[in-house]
């Protein structure tokens, strides 16, 4: 399976507000994707973070060019900073492991 973890900042108040009305509907999109075995959102250290896992790869990259989250993606830059990592596991980690492993080995965008 396919895991994904990211953690964004919104970068300023207008950058919150436009942040939250494309994550919940991103979150929303990714929960009713197909592949989607796993969907979490947790707020760490200030990082509004999600955690997913995937049948494989090729379905997140599915849900990632799709819809609001293509939307999002595409103004990104303007409303926040952050760190996403991806990565074949077995299982699925903890939120502290997933944590861990973004701040360790997420690109920054």
């Amino acid at each position: 399976m396919y895991i994904s973890i990211t953690g964004l900042k919104p970068k300023n108040f207008w950058g919150f507000l436009r942040f939250w009305r494309l994550a919940i509907p991103s979150f929303n999109q990714a929960r009713s994707s197909d592949g989607i075995l796993f969907c979490e959102v947790k707020r760490i250290q200030g990082n509004q973070c999600t955690l997913t896992a995937w049948e494989s790869r090729e379905h997140m990259l599915r849900f990632m060019r799709s819809g609001v989250h293509l939307t999002a993606m595409k103004s990104f830059h303007k409303i926040a900073t952050g760190k996403t990592y991806g990565f074949e596991s077995e299982s699925i980690p903890k939120w502290t492991e997933a944590f861990e492993l973004l701040t360790k080995n997420g690109r920054v965008y």
